[in-house]
């Protein structure tokens, strides 16, 4: 399951860097393609700017037919025509203002100057200069943005589909499990209800038999853990419960079913509140399914300490053991479907421990702080009211 995981991650890699790199191919083109355009409009201005010299100093033997259609064939570059002293003289492709045509002008003119987009025109015979400024075409400048428009599209398409595809494949997953919890149910009921009649039958012929009695209790447990699947999926029911009683019970229940070689305690802060809503089978399931997750990481040896305190509007519970610890980059991948570092493991317990906390309770559980070879703690934050 852990290298599902582990494709599903590489998988989403290639994807992102499959995107980038089609956006990066995209803009070196683009950007060259802008290259070349900008080189032809300023040879197209450098002709201009010398039709409108010979325009100025033409006489009776000059070809003005020529000289009016290079003028008039400049459809899409802005241009500026000033004096030696930046006054306006005419321009051509921009749409200017109708209120404070000069201080736009003016504007536009300095902007042009400092980005040194103009030609001098010499004016030899009258011993005079006027300059011909001009600006991007509007379909270079669309060149220019055209990329970061292709991004844009490309990143919210991108996000678009991650969350359908996060969405379709949770509520994929939420069947997969509610009808896998539902039906591991419904295969235990039957032997259950055999075992609850062998127990009550052999009670009947060897009254003092202690072993009868511990077998009911194993017996009632199976009860429970069916109990639990069948709870999967269905609406939760939280009824006012006593924490403190349930967390004792689970951490009873682990002291009881491990070796003496594992210590679990717990302690209760006074002044906490005891009864909140609560699913008491699901909840004693992730108390015991940290426990057991923490024993495994202690490989059998070792001592958890459940820590209860509270805030104006929440109790918080912290599990802390002595195990091998998780790396910081695992924190939420752990709680992910099918990741697991156990060689027979399925990877469910915590993201059914995530989902009973979160979507059932309405709290939060997530690692607090983990160190390898020193210990893990993780925290379970449960609304009071």
């Amino acid at each position: 399951m852990n290298k599902v995981y582990q494709t599903n991650q590489i998988m989403k890699i290639i994807f992102v860097v499959g995107a980038m790199l089609i956006v990066l191919a995209s803009t070196i083109f683009t950007n060259r393609l802008a290259g070349k355009l900008s080189i032809e409009e300023q040879k197209k201005i450098e002709i201009w700017a010398e039709a409108t010299r010979q325009l100025i100093l033409a006489d009776e033997t000059t070809d003005m037919n020529f000289i009016l259609n290079i003028i008039e064939g400049n459809t899409t570059i802005p241009v500026i025509i000033t004096d030696n002293n930046d006054q306006m003289i005419d321009y051509r492709n921009i749409k200017a203002p109708e209120k404070n045509n000069e201080e736009f002008f003016r504007k536009k003119i300095a902007t042009l100057k400092n980005r040194k987009n103009r030609f001098e025109i010499n004016l030899k015979e009258s011993n005079t200069k006027q300059y011909i400024y001009y600006d991007d075409s509007l379909l270079l400048k669309q060149l220019y943005i055209f990329p970061y428009i292709q991004f844009g599209v490309i990143f919210v398409f991108f996000i678009i589909v991650i969350l359908a595809f996060s969405s379709s494949k949770r509520a994929e997953q939420n069947k997969v499990w509610v009808g896998l919890s539902k039906e591991t149910a419904h295969q235990l009921g039957t032997p259950i209800s055999s075992l609850l009649a062998w127990t009550e039958l052999l009670k009947i012929r060897y009254e003092d038999d202690k072993l009868i009695t511990d077998m009911e209790k194993d017996v009632n447990r199976l009860k429970v853990i069916a109990d639990r699947f069948s709870k999967i999926g269905s609406k939760p029911d939280l009824k006012k419960s006593d924490l403190k009683e349930t967390l004792s019970n689970a951490v009873n229940y682990m002291n009881n079913r491990s070796s003496n070689k594992v210590e679990i305690s717990l302690n209760f802060n006074e002044g906490i509140p005891s009864i909140i809503p609560l699913n008491v089978p699901l909840f004693e399931w992730v108390i015991e399914n940290l426990c057991k997750n923490a024993i495994d990481a202690m490989n059998g040896i070792g001592k958890i300490a459940l820590n209860v305190k509270n805030t104006e509007n929440d109790i918080i519970i912290d599990i802390t053991d002595n195990g091998k610890g998780i790396e910081r980059n695992m924190y939420k991948a752990i709680f992910s479907p099918g990741f697991t570092t156990k060689e027979r493991g399925w990877g469910l317990g915590l993201s059914l421990a995530k989902r009973i906390i979160e979507e059932y309770h309405k709290g939060k559980i997530f690692v607090k702080h983990s160190e390898i070879n020193v210990g893990t703690t993780f925290r379970i934050i449960l609304p009071v009211n």
